[in-house]
């Protein structure tokens, strides 16, 4: 007679949070279709870096991670996502509280026209936190997590617009960490910043990924093989392939992926 086998226990209550999975996800823009049937998962702790030429569906797919495309009108979608086991699109799911888990950093920076204290302390106020020694330990640490605290520590009542363009952008990373997230987004985060606030911004992604699943939408090749753990390659709104960074660049399947890899189309 042969033994059963068990699975080991897992244990869900200390398992990293922060799992995305699409299952059949399709998108529509009217009667633009612009995603068909992406089923991707992406694990929890890394960093995975959706390439693709423009208008591929990449920047469509991680926007609507955390429903920012459902605010369009005229929109639909089939198939689902799934942020650890609840899909983000069910009426049980409050659009305010995903955004809160899963944040969001933009091409361009867009701090507000406020303190960088303030800006930093944005979103924990809005969830109601209101004591001010709370909102100092938040803020301090969103600042030190996005490698702005040096710099900024004796500004903080000073405009975020008085800053650089690649201390903006750490500050809209700051805004989006004080919320404590699980998933951070980021559609071309360094698309307009000058080569040494772009490495700043590469090696915060590096420090944050212990904490964070983090999925970057880029156009840099070189940005996606320096930062990425997985790579996924979008061509007309389907996921071509995804695999380890290093095989997907060293030595894809798809001979569609080998030719935008390699600079032949794109």
């Amino acid at each position: 007679m042969t033994a059963a086998l068990t699975e080991p226990a897992v244990d869900r209550a200390n398992a990293p949070r922060g799992a995305v999975t699409a299952d059949r996800f399709s998108f529509w823009y009217g009667e633009k279709q612009a995603l068909h049937d992406i089923t991707l998962t992406v694990s929890p702790r890394g960093v995975t870096a959706l390439i693709g030429p423009s208008g591929c569906g990449k920047s469509t797919f991680l926007r609507s991670i955390n429903r920012m495309n459902a605010l369009l009108p005229g929109v639909r979608h089939s198939g689902s996502i799934q942020l650890d086991d609840t899909d983000v699109y069910s009426r049980d799911m409050d659009p305010v509280s995903l955004r809160r888990r899963v944040g969001m950093v933009f091409q361009r920076w867009n701090p507000f026209p406020k303190s960088i204290y303030d800006n930093v302390a944005y979103g924990p106020r809005v969830n109601g936190i209101r004591k001010s020694a709370d909102l100092d330990a938040i803020v301090e640490s969103a600042l030190r997590r996005s490698a702005l605290w040096d710099e900024v520590k004796d500004r903080l009542r000073q405009s975020a617009l008085g800053l650089s363009g690649g201390q903006q952008q750490r500050i809209c990373i700051a805004r989006a960490l004080a919320n404590e997230p699980e998933v951070l987004l980021l559609d071309e985060p360094a698309s307009a910043l000058d080569p040494i606030a772009t490495q700043k911004v590469e090696e915060l992604l590096y420090e944050l990924k212990r904490d964070l699943t983090i999925i970057i939408v880029t156009h840099n090749l070189q940005q996606a093989a320096r930062v990425s753990d997985v790579t996924a390659f979008f061509y007309l709104g389907q996921l071509i392939e995804v695999g380890s960074t290093d095989r997907m660049f060293t030595s894809p399947t798809n001979e569609r992926t080998e030719a935008y890899i390699t600079g032949r189309f794109g």
